[in-house]
């Protein structure tokens, strides 16, 4: 399953819940460009209306803009389709105080383009430097490691 796009700064500034996948509603010339990489989730976000879910703010650029339809918008709403059970349940949960739905990655599964999102909560900034400071030591660690095996 190689992945279209990824999410990087969505993994540093929520802590991950629980994880759904869903399909896109797309245009032809959407799909082209989703499986040329040219894709962006920065800034993009899962909304629930009225008992449908929808990608919003996620950048699709066209695929030949020379060739693209009059009118496109790069940064559309698109639908996701989920289950019926799955939406209910993420209306339920999405209501809590603190909770978003936030996408993590575009990727191909048996042909099909599908949409990785998580139910998230923000993190504070003290568990964010929390997070740097044991990268970092973990690093230093490494390091001194390597370089008594290279003795």
């Amino acid at each position: 399953m190689p992945d279209y796009a990824f999410n990087r700064q969505a993994g540093f500034e929520y802590e991950f819940l629980q994880k759904y996948e869903a399909g896109l509603v797309l245009i032809g010339q959407e799909v082209k460009s989703i499986r040329d990489s040219h894709i962006s989730l920065k800034g993009a976000y899962v909304v629930l209306k009225d008992e449908e879910a929808w990608l919003i703010n996620a950048n699709i650029p066209a695929w030949q803009p020379k060739n693209t339809p009059a009118g496109y918008e790069a940064t559309r709403s698109r639908k996701l389709l989920l289950r019926e059970h799955e939406i209910r349940s993420l209306i339920g949960q999405s209501k809590q105080t603190g909770l978003t739905l936030v996408p993590i990655r575009v990727y191909n599964s048996k042909g099909k383009i599908k949409l990785e999102f998580a139910l998230a909560r923000g993190k504070k900034s003290f568990d964010k430097r929390a997070i740097i400071g044991r990268r970092e030591a973990d690093r230093r660690i490494q390091r001194v490691l390597r370089g008594k095996t290279e003795d």
